[in-house]
């Protein structure tokens, strides 16, 4: 069979729109960039019925161009798509082979923003993205993502092969050749080409998200969980309290974030069990969280709160003790568990990785929160708390918490964005995950290599890491911009 071309017989129709709308969208991009330097105020006219408005003028009809040539390239974009899901690879090539691959990534977006869409009143802070054209560009990159991960890793989907299988004569091939000694059943192409391996290098990006979702948010959630547990009182009450909760933190952030990677992920340092201790230690935290959580807010309530607080403590031991538990640990500690009870296994260079963004993540939320506690606890409402006799956990986490929500969700967004790029950086250096993962990192790694002459195994990677970074950030400026409107 002969290769794939990027977009096939579609390319004859498409892409001929798609270049003049992307040229017209630079044009009007860069002539509004010029007009701005020039213009400094529109004309003030007088409508008929007395109503004063600001005249369109060159400057206004240059955006207008703009917002018709942005259209105009989404929509080719969009038909890239759906003729890619009904003709497949044999009538629009790679984009079309990729298309119908992510079929149902793209229905359940449509599904989420229509839904978003049709109920965006009603959904608070989340509805009120759907505002804001970043937010919403952000949000549907991070969502791809999410649901390419949920598809590939969860329900065997998306990916064309096995992201470990090697295929005799695919070494380094150019993206849409024909795959050698296809059988029936197997796909037969390597949409974006083979690594120096020989292996798949779109079900090696496909199967690189799971991953990257696996450990980016939960992680950050985790420290989150720390550095909440911590910040709080540490500005609440100030004091000496305040004191060494902050030198311990400014101690964490004083070594370098990469060298403490390394120092935490070596195989010298795992050896000792540290990385094990930390997490029996660090995964306490959420445990705490969500314990003083419940009893702060039902306190008033002994019956529900015994229930509340029975069940969450049973079922966040039964999940505690299954994370950390590791049977063919050398340490005893950690093979106490009952293996009947070991509800999931963790591999042990993941939970390393996993521990080491959660302890160098936690020192700076922990600053963040202690600074938003500072400012938050002399406003009026926290005092009227103190005056009906709340208690202090009650107002750190009912009444400050909520109220700094707008900052810490940003801060959220970003630093997931963060973790992405820690975790890229370690598999680039080849640290924490297994060699052969198909995690982003390792997978740009390795491709760099032969950067000069196949250059495809190195920029795929690399610009999936770079769109969900991008996503993410975009998506934290939606928030920021919605948070501020409250």
């Amino acid at each position: 069979m002969e290769p794939l071309t990027w977009t096939g017989s579609l390319g004859d129709v498409l892409d001929p729109i798609l270049a003049i709308s992307v040229i017209a969208l630079l044009v009007t991009s860069a002539l509004a960039i010029v007009t701005s330097f020039f213009v400094t105020a529109d004309r003030v006219v007088i409508n008929p019925d007395g109503t004063a408005a600001m005249a369109e003028g060159f400057p206004g009809l240059i955006g207008r161009a703009q917002t018709y040539a942005l259209w105009a390239t989404l929509a080719t974009v969009v038909a890239y798509i759906v003729a890619g899901m009904v003709v497949g690879h044999e009538g629009a090539g790679i984009f079309g082979g990729m298309s119908r691959a992510f079929t149902p990534v793209w229905i359940s977006l449509v599904v989420l923003f229509t839904a978003s869409f049709l109920y965006k009143r009603k959904l608070g802070l989340y509805g009120k993205l759907f505002d804001s054209t970043i937010g919403m560009i952000g949000f549907a990159l991070v969502m791809f993502w999410v649901f390419t991960a949920f598809y590939a890793g969860v329900m065997d989907m998306i990916f064309t092969h096995d992201p470990l299988s090697q295929v005799s004569g695919m070494k380094n091939e150019i993206p849409g050749m024909a795959l050698n000694g296809a059988e029936a059943g197997d796909y037969p192409f390597y949409l974006l080409g083979g690594d120096n391996l020989a292996r798949d290098v779109f079900s090696r990006m496909v199967l690189g998200s799971t991953i990257v979702m696996q450990i980016a948010p939960l992680a950050t959630l985790f420290a989150f969980m720390v550095g909440i547990t911590l910040g709080l009182p540490a500005g609440y009450y100030g004091g000496k309290l305040d004191t060494v909760l902050s030198f311990l933190a400014n101690l964490i952030l004083a070594f370098p974030v990469i060298l403490l990677f390394y120092l935490l992920v070596t195989p010298e340092i795992v050896a000792t069990g540290l990385p094990n201790y930390m997490a029996a230690v660090l995964f306490l935290f959420p445990l705490a969280f969500v314990g003083v959580l419940l009893n702060s807010r039902y306190r008033t309530q002994p019956a529900t709160r015994n229930l509340y607080v029975g069940i969450a403590g049973v079922v966040g031991l039964l999940l505690y003790f299954s994370l950390i538990s590791d049977q063919s640990s050398p340490i005893a500690l950690f093979r106490a568990w009952p293996g009947f009870l070991d509800l999931f296994d963790i591999p042990g260079q993941v939970l390393i990785v996993f521990v080491s963004v959660v302890f160098v993540n936690s020192p700076t939320v922990f600053r963040i929160v202690r600074g938003l506690t500072l400012d938050i606890k002399t406003r009026d409402y926290v005092a009227a708390g103190q005056t009906r006799g709340e208690t202090p956990w009650y107002i750190m986490l009912w009444e400050i918490l909520p109220n700094a929500r707008g900052p810490l969700i940003v801060d959220f967004c970003l630093r997931i964005g963060y973790t992405t790029i820690l975790l890229g950086t370690l598999g680039f250096f080849g640290l924490g995950l297994p060699p052969e993962s198909p995690d982003w990192g390792s997978t740009i790694n390795e491709g760099r290599k032969l950067l000069s002459v196949y250059p495809h195994a190195a920029i795929v990677p690399a610009l999936a890491l770079l769109s969900l970074v991008l996503g993410l950030n975009l998506l934290a400026d939606g928030l920021r911009e919605e948070s501020l409107r409250d």
